[in-house]
Formats: structure tokens, C-alpha cells, sequence
């Protein structure tokens, strides 16, 4: 937001420095980040009166005698394309400072002697997009009545200070000079604001019988309009034009400037239409349609959605609202009659048209922070009145309007002990008072409790906290005195998670694992991948930064392996990682839409050198400390081998899987033979031991035996490993399996696994008959199995 100080000292009775007031508001929390002086470094710059040119044969140039207030008129050569007799412009003397620092001299242009320099506004610091279209492409004529010889920075307010204001989105009312000059004159005591009134002449013709209005959705909160007809389009005086330049904006016309000048000043859009343009005397606000097209004032063609908000006459956009007019009804130099909008649009539904299109205006920026509700129609009246003044006509009786819309007073309360306690300050009721006189707050006081009145122009106070906060920056955050905060010292400590996911950490470090981290967000395909979780528990962003990084992920596997195929690719054909991160679940939680975080950790392993039992290996290790852990086969998982998988079972709750990378699922990500696993180390951790029992150290030998089996070839290891264990030989230690094999001499429907028994008790040493009865205890089980002992 940009501040002219010269305006800010007509609504104010302010006298200070520049300096003083940038500081000021800096420390009472709207920051000025620099305050420029248009006129700072130039010198030599007056007005002349061009009296005659002569084009010099074949060159666009002109030889120009300029009288400048001397006896003698000035010769000097120019190449401007609009430079002829008659005119008044900006001309740089012989020794003259212009923008960048460069200096006039005389010298001779084809010849021709050329005594100084006929300027555009460019060439003497106005930045392009702020002159006036008519001047864009050639130098620019000062007024009629500029006397020649005179310095041009009065003329075009190039004295005044412009204050560059970074405006934070809690206090979009200093969107305005009305809303600036009301915070300044918060922050200097004895300041009070002066804002002009505009007399609203109407004539006998009624607005409602000319025009109506009809709302037809919720996202406009009011929408009014006046008419203004027998108006003559011409450009504005050089004053306006003055102050829109110093604050950024592009004069256009009388009409269209006047809507700038209101927006700044009211920080109430307005869009003017062009009231003849109209194919129907009715005005319907409502949603687009989807694939309903407007052609904006920028020229450009644009295709609409449901989302958009428009204003149509006769079935047919002429404005996108609270973002830009239509082409189509613009107001252009053959207007006479003009159709004045005002409203109050949703702003969110006006920053997602703005973004999509990326159409971002004045107008747009100020609906989607928020403007003063209280000033609508106050704007319009103001607007049309100034019309009437600057461009003639007649101003219709009345104003039409969806509603009779009015902004009301907001009251907070909040106690003098909860003001001091928050800001360590010991002040008095008169003290706090003053602070909300000053404010523009109307206050009444009981028992010590402030009863404050918050009018609509400062709709960012609602609650407690922003009373605080505005008696802390108007006491002034340098008054407040340092204190330290007086708290007993707290000693850190992880949680048991935190705890958790450290040991799984050395645990998989020491097993040979490298640690990566992969990215959270991810396509919706690769969301779901390696996963139970249905598609409806997915989290998408509103807006992502693109396709491949839209939606929070169910499983941390799919990034891995993302992470195989790039290291793969760049010749590393030997991993081993793992990953300790979230995953992100929607439970279809009503009162709260947010997903829930799941601790997991993921695995991937391959290369040449790894196999389905290395990575089952790893896992068992790290589950070494549980209780009843067992691996059954699952064909669940699309993505993973339906023969070469299992889930992880711990006593009897599911904690992951562990398997091979379906040969299609490894095709499609361009990776070999890998092997993954993922376990849920929010389960774990709920059901880990909670200590680990000391057992001695057996003091006698443990005994071995192998045995092979001659099985089905669906029967799995774990039901072979459930049968033993069910034969409850106590003197059983350890079952471990060595071998599978299939092939000659071997059925073509069984297979043979190979175990090796280990037998040791605590109490003695195991004598051969003893472990003989216990392998033929085990032996009889697995025979009534159907296993054949070979």
C-alpha cells in the first residue's frame, strides 16, 4: 500500500517528518518499508511552451523552439511522435538531473544544436505502468494554465512522499488512506482525522425505474447501485491524476479515476459500467456456469466455473466480480451515462477466481482481506457526487439494492486485571480509557471491566487478545518494560515414541541399513499403493504445487522404491534403506476433517546379494523383544508377490507385511527384484513387553537334531512352526528352518523343508534317550499333520 503523506496531512492534522512517522508506525505494528520523494536527485526541469516545430528531412525528428520564461525561446530537437505547437511540457535545461542519474548537456543532433530536452514522464522517474495511456509511447503535456519557466514538481506533486506501507492481513483496514490517516491519528496523541463530505445532488428521475437489481447467490453479501447519466468522458484534472500516480495507479479517465480515487480513499471497490451498453435494464449477480465465457478489460477471453462469481445482464457476464469489468461494457470516451457498482463479495471466493486466473487487482486484493462493511453505500455516494463534479450529469434518485444491508458494532468486553497481567504493565482506568478514545472505540466502564464498542472498519477485533494487543502498540511496545519470565526450570525428556523410533533406528543401522527420507505428498495412485486403506481416507491438497505432490500418503513404501529406481539408474544396484516417518490417514472424523498421523517404519532391500529371508531376518531381529511374533502368507497387497509375502503378526494384532515387489508393481517403477517390509510402530509400541525378564544363562550344552519334511506344497513355514510348538516339548529351545527344496526325486504337488531342533534345558544336561523322546513327540504331531518324515 502505497501513502501519500501530502493526503495523509489533509485527513490529518499531523505535522511530522517523515522519518518520525515511518517509525512510529513501524513500532505500532504496520511496517514502512521506504518512504521515496519522486522529485529526489532531479534538477533543471520547468515548463515550456513548444511555439513551433519543423521536421527535420527524413528523420522522425523535430526541431522545437520551447519558450521557457526567457526573452529568447529555446531550440531544441525531439523525437517524441506527439510533440507539436501549442502544447506545455516538461524540459530538461542544459545541466539538468533526470531519472538514473543522467545529466543534460547542449550538444548537436544531425547536425542541429539542441539546448536541453523535452521530457516523458518516464524519463524524469514515473515508473511506466502509471502514466497515462496517451503518454505511454511520448512525452507528456502539462497543464494550460503550468507558467513557462516554472519548476514542474508542483504541478505534478513531485514533492510529495510516498510511504511504502507492508500491510499484514490482520489489518487490511489500512487499505485505505481513511483507514491509515485513522491509525495514525490512534498513534499521535491530540490527532484527529478530517474527512471531507462530498453534496449529493439528485435529480427527480428515480435510479429504481431505470435499473434493478437481483442477488442470486450467498456469496454477496449486499450489492448496490446508482446511475449517473448525461456525463462527458474526459480526462481528469491534473491533481487526481497526481495522486492516483503517487499511489500507483494508471489515470484512465475522469469516471474510471474516480473509482480509483474511492478505492483508495474508502477502500470500497467500485466498478462503473456503461449504463447504454446495456441489452437489459436488470442487473443478476450471480454463479457462473461452467464453461460460460467474459472478455475482460484486459482483452483477454476467459472460460468460468461454478466457483466464479459474475454480474450479468440479460443472461450474459459483463464483470467478474470484485476481479475485473467485461470488455463489453466498459466505460470508453462516447459513454454518457454510467451504471455505479458497490458491494461486498466473499473473499474467498474472490482470491480463488484472482489465483486461477491470475488476474490480481486492487479491487481483488482488498475483497479478500476484508473491507469496512459500514462504508458501502457511503463509497458509492461519495463516488457518484464526485462524478457529477468532475464529469457533469445527473444523478438518479436513490440507490437500488438487493437488501437493506447494515454493518454492525462489535462489543468486547475484557477486565483491566487481564490487560495488565498480559502485558506486565500497571495501568490505570483512565490510562486504558484514553488508549481506546484515541482508538475510535466507545467505551464504558464497570466495576473494571471495559465494555469496548468496536465499529465495523476494524473488523480484525473479536476477542480479548486484540484488545491487548491494540493497548500494547498504542501504549507503545518500547514503554513496556523487559522483564524476564519468572519459571522453575523444566528438565527434558522424550517420549516413549521418540524413544521407540531411536531404537529402531540402531537396531536397523546396525543390521546394515541406510536411512532415507522420502517425500510426504505424492500422486493418489502411489497413495494407496501397498496399503488396506480404502481411497476415502485420503488427504489432497486444495492447491498443490503440482500434479505428482498433491495428496499426503498412506504408505511410506511407494517413495522408497521410488528412491531404489533413482539409484538404481545412476548404477548403485545394491540397497538397503529404510525410512521412519508418517503416513497420513482421514478417518472420517465429523467435527475434525484433518488426517490422522501413523508412525511407521519401511524397508527395501536388492540387489544380487538379498532374498526374501534377508529382509525377513531384519525384521525378526528387530522384533527380537516380543512376544508370539509370526509371519503368515497374504495375498491381500496387490503390489506384492501373492506367493512370496506375509503378515507380520504380533500375539494376535496385525503390525505390517513383508514380502517381494510384485514382478508387474517392479516393472512399472523400472526397479529389479526388491524385496519390502513395513511395520506400524504405533502398535508396536503399544503392545511391546513392558520389561524384559533376566533369565540365567543355561550352564549345560545344547543338543541339535535335523529333520526334513515331505509336505504339501501350499502348507506354509509358520503352520509347520505351529505344529511343533504345539507338540509342547519343554525342552525345545529354538526350531530353525535351512532349507526348501522342490525338484527331482520330489512330487510336483509337495515340497521338502529342512529344520534344525535345538534342545538344551536349564536344570541338566539332556541325555540321547531324552532328546529321542522329544524328536519322536514332535515327529508324531507333525504326522498327524499329514507330514511325511523323510
Amino acid at each position: 500500500m502505497q501513502v501519500s503523506k501530502n493526503w495523509l496531512k489533509e485527513l490529518t492534522n499531523i505535522d511530522v517528518t517523515s522519518h518520525d512517522l515511518s517509525e512510529k508506525m513501524s513500532t505500532s505494528g504496520i511496517e514502512v518499508e521506504g518512504v521515496e520523494r519522486r522529485s529526489a536527485g532531479l534538477s533543471k526541469l520547468v515548463v515550456g511552451e513548444v511555439l513551433e516545430t519543423q521536421q527535420i528531412p527524413e528523420t522522425h525528428l523535430n526541431i522545437c523552439q520551447v519558450a521557457i520564461g526567457e526573452e529568447q525561446p529555446t531550440q531544441i530537437v525531439c523525437g517524441a511522435p506527439n510533440v507539436k505547437s501549442g502544447i506545455k511540457v516538461i524540459v530538461a535545461l542544459p545541466g539538468a538531473r533526470i531519472a538514473g542519474n543522467h545529466k543534460i548537456k547542449k550538444g548537436k543532433i544531425r547536425g542541429v544544436e539542441s539546448l536541453g530536452m523535452i521530457c516523458s514522464l518516464e524519463e524524469i522517474g514515473f515508473p511506466e505502468n502509471v502514466v497515462p495511456k496517451a503518454y505511454v509511447d511520448g512525452i507528456f503535456y502539462m497543464p494550460e494554465t503550468a507558467e513557462n519557466g516554472a519548476e514542474i514538481f508542483d504541478y505534478l506533486d513531485m514533492h510529495d512522499e510516498v510511504l511504502e506501507l507492508s500491510i499484514t492481513p490482520n489489518r487490511a483496514d489500512a487499505l485505505s488512506m481513511r483507514g491509515v490517516a485513522h491509525e495514525v491519528a490512534a498513534i499521535y496523541e491530540n490527532t484527529h482525522v478530517n474527512f471531507d463530505e462530498k453534496m449529493l445532488i439528485e435529480s427527480d428521475e428515480k435510479t429504481s425505474d431505470k435499473i434493478a437489481v437481483e442477488v442470486a447467490t450467498d456469496k454477496v453479501l449486499t450489492y448496490k447501485m446508482r446511475l449517473i447519466e448525461e456525463v462527458k468522458i474526459a480526462p481528469s484534472p491534473q491533481w487526481l491524476q497526481n495522486r492516483l500516480m503517487n499511489e500507483g495507479i494508471r489515470p484512465i479517465n475522469n469516471v474510471v479515476d474516480v473509482t480509483n480515487f474511492v478505492l483508495l480513499y474508502f477502500g470500497q471497490p467500485l466498478h462503473a459500467f456503461d449504463y447504454n451498453k446495456f441489452d437489459e435494464k436488470k442487473i443478476l449477480v450471480r454463479k457462473a456456469e461452467n464453461g460460460e465465457k467474459i472478455t475482460t478489460l484486459d482483452s483477454s477471453e476467459r472460460e468460468l466455473t461454478d466457483e466464479d462469481i459474475v454480474i450479468t445482464v440479460a443472461g450474459k457476464p459483463v464483470a467478474l466480480a470484485g476481479v475485473m469489468g467485461g470488455e463489453n461494457t466498459e466505460i470508453t470516451d462516447s459513454s454518457t451515462s454510467v451504471a455505479l457498482e458497490s458491494a461486498i463479495f466473499d473473499g474467498t471466493s474472490i482470491r480463488k477466481t484472482s489465483q486461477k486466473f491470475n488476474l490480481r487487482s486492487e479491487a481483488s486484493a482488498r475483497f479478500e482481506k476484508g473491507i469496512n462493511q459500514a462504508d458501502v453505500e457511503i463509497a458509492l455516494d461519495y463516488a457518484a457526487a464526485m462524478i457529477a463534479e468532475l464529469a457533469g450529469g445527473k444523478i438518479a434518485a436513490g440507490v437500488v439494492s438487493n437488501n437493506d444491508f447494515t454493518a454492525k458494532d462489535v462489543t468486547v468486553s475484557i477486565t483491566l486485571d487481564k490487560i495488565n497481567r498480559a502485558l506486565g504493565l500497571l495501568l490505570n482506568e483512565l490510562e486504558v480509557t484514553a488508549i481506546f478514545d484515541r482508538l475510535g472505540f466507545v467505551t464504558t466502564v464497570t466495576n473494571e471491566t471495559f465494555n469496548v464498542t468496536v465499529p465495523p472498519r476494524r473488523w480484525d477485533i473479536a476477542i480479548e487478545a486484540d484488545l491487548v494487543e491494540e493497548v500494547a502498540r498504542i501504549y507503545g511496545y518500547d514503554n513496556i518494560p523487559n522483564t524476564l519470565p519468572n519459571v522453575s526450570n523444566t528438565i527434558g525428556e522424550l517420549t516413549a515414541m521418540q524413544k521407540f523410533r531411536r531404537v529402531i533406528r540402531t537396531n536397523l543401522e546396525g543390521a546394515g541399513l541406510s536411512e532415507v527420507i522420502s517425500y510426504s505428498l505424492t500422486t493418489p495412485e502411489k497413495a494407496v499403493q501397498f496399503t488396506k486403506f480404502p481411497t476415502e481416507n485420503l488427504t489432497a491438497l486444495a492447491m498443490p504445487m503440482s500434479e505428482e505432490r498433491r495428496t499426503l500418503r498412506l504408505n511410506l513404501t511407494s517413495g522408497m522404491l521410488d528412491i531404489v529406481r533413482y539409484n538404481i539408474a545412476r548404477g548403485n544396484d545394491k540397497l538397503a534403506i529404510y525410512e521412519i516417518g508418517q503416513v497420513f490417514a482421514k478417518f472420517g472424523n465429523e467435527t475434525d476433517n484433518r488426517p490422522t498421523e501413523l508412525p511407521t517404519v519401511a524397508l527395501a532391500m536388492t540387489g544380487k546379494a538379498y532374498d526374501f529371508y534377508d529382509i525377513k531376518g531384519v525384521v525378526e531381529n528387530l522384533l527380537t523383544k516380543f512376544d508370539k511374533v509370526r509371519f503368515e502368507a497374504d495375498k491381500a497387497i496387490g503390489e506384492l508377490h501373492p506367493g512370496r509375502t506375509a503378515r507380520v503378526i504380533v500375539g494376535e494384532i496385525e503390525v505390517g507385511f513383508v514380502g517381494q515387489v510384485h514382478p508387474t508393481t517392479a516393472k512399472a517403477y523400472d526397479i529389479p527384484e526388491t524385496y519390502v517390509a513395513s511395520l506400524d510402530l504405533t502398535v508396536l509400541l503399544a503392545n511391546q513387553p513392558e520389561q524384559v525378564i533376566f533369565t540365567d544363562i543355561p550352564k549345560f550344552q545344547a543338543s541339535r537334531r535335523d529333520m526334513a519334511l515331505l509336505v504339501d506344497r501350499h502348507v506354509t513355514n509358520q503352520e509347520i512352526l505351529d505344529i511343533i510348538t504345539s507338540s509342547k516339548v519343554k525342552t525345545l529351545a529354538k526350531v530353525e528352518l535351512f532349507d526348501v527344496y522342490t525338484g527331482e526325486n520330489v512330487a510336483s504337488t509337495k515340497k521338502s523343508l529342512a529344520y534344525t531342533l535345538t534342545f538344551q534345558s536349564a536344570e541338566n544336561q539332556l541325555t540321547d534317550d531324552e532328546i529321542t523322546a522329544a524328536v519322536t513327540k514332535i515327529t508324531k504331531k507333525l504326522g498327524e499333520f499329514g507330514a511325511e518324515i523323510r
